[in-house]
C-alpha cells in the first residue's frame, strides 16, 4: 500500500511536490529544477538559450489528453505524424496508437516533476510556436544544433543527471528528443509503479477505454512505460 504523499506524487493527483521554474512558469520536481538550472549555465556558455515548454501535468491533464484522443476530439497520429481514422481501428489498436504519442494517465513521468519539454529559444524564428514534432529536433531542423550539443554532454556524464527517456524507438513511445528527465529521483519513481496499482487507480476513475488498458496493461508496462535500464546513466540504473 503507497502512502498517500508518494501515491499522489506518483499519479499526479497534487502538486506539492513540485515548484516554480520562473522563466517559463513550468513546474518541475525541485532536484530536477537544480539540475535544468545547471544544464542551462553550460549551455549558455556554448550559445544556446534552454527553456521548458512542458513540465509537470497532472493526472487530470493527462486525462483531458487520453479521453480526447480515445473519444476522436483530438487527433491520433500514426507513427510517421499522419492523422488515423479511428474509425477502422479496434479498441486494442486505438490505445495503442495511443500510447505511441501520449502517456497514459497516472503512468505519465510528467506527473513526478523531474521530466520536461525544452526547446532552443534562441533558435526559434519570431512569433514560432513549438509543435514538440520530430521535425523540430532532427539535425536539420530549428532545434538540431542544441540537441546534438546535448548528445555530447550526456555522452559525456555531463548532464548533471538529466537523459532522454525515450531517445530511441523500441516499438512503443515514439522517440522524443526533446523529453529530458532526472534519472536520480525519476528511477525511484519509476520502481514505485505497478501495473497492480495503476489498475487499482484506472478503475476508480472511469478513464475512456479502461477496459482495454487493463486486459493489455502487463504488455503496456513493458512497451510503453517501463523505461530500460539501458537507456538510464551508468550510475542509475
Amino acid at each position: 500500500m503507497l502512502a498517500d504523499t508518494i501515491r499522489s506524487m506518483l499519479f499526479g493527483l497534487s502538486d506539492d511536490h513540485v515548484i516554480l521554474e520562473p522563466r517559463s512558469g513550468q513546474l518541475l520536481h525541485p532536484e530536477a529544477l537544480v539540475a535544468f538550472q545547471r544544464l542551462c549555465a553550460d549551455a549558455q556558455a556554448a550559445g544556446f538559450d534552454p527553456v521548458i515548454v512542458s513540465g509537470f501535468r497532472s493526472f487530470d491533464r493527462q486525462r483531458v489528453i487520453w479521453d480526447g484522443k480515445a473519444m476522436g476530439r483530438r487527433p491520433l497520429l500514426d507513427s510517421s505524424g499522419e492523422p488515423m481514422d479511428i474509425s477502422q481501428l479496434s479498441p486494442k489498436q486505438r490505445v495503442f496508437a495511443i500510447l505511441r504519442w501520449s502517456a497514459l494517465p497516472g503512468a505519465s513521468r510528467h506527473h513526478w516533476g523531474t521530466d520536461f519539454d525544452l526547446v532552443d529559444a534562441g533558435a526559434m524564428p519570431e512569433d514560432y510556436q513549438p509543435q514538440l514534432v520530430p521535425r523540430e529536433v532532427a539535425d536539420e531542423g530549428f532545434f538540431g544544433a542544441f540537441h546534438r550539443w546535448l548528445d555530447e554532454q550526456i555522452a559525456c556524464g555531463l548532464s548533471h543527471g538529466l537523459f532522454r527517456p525515450y531517445g530511441e524507438d523500441s516499438g512503443g513511445i515514439a522517440p522524443e528528443r526533446w523529453h529530458l528527465s532526472y534519472a536520480p529521483r525519476a528511477r525511484e519513481l519509476e520502481q514505485l509503479l505497478t501495473p497492480e496499482n495503476l489498475r487499482t487507480l484506472l478503475q476508480s476513475c472511469g478513464l475512456a477505454l479502461c477496459d482495454t488498458v487493463c486486459e493489455h496493461l502487463q504488455e503496456i508496462f513493458v512497451r510503453f512505460i517501463r523505461v530500460p535500464d539501458h537507456c538510464y546513466p551508468q550510475n542509475h540504473r
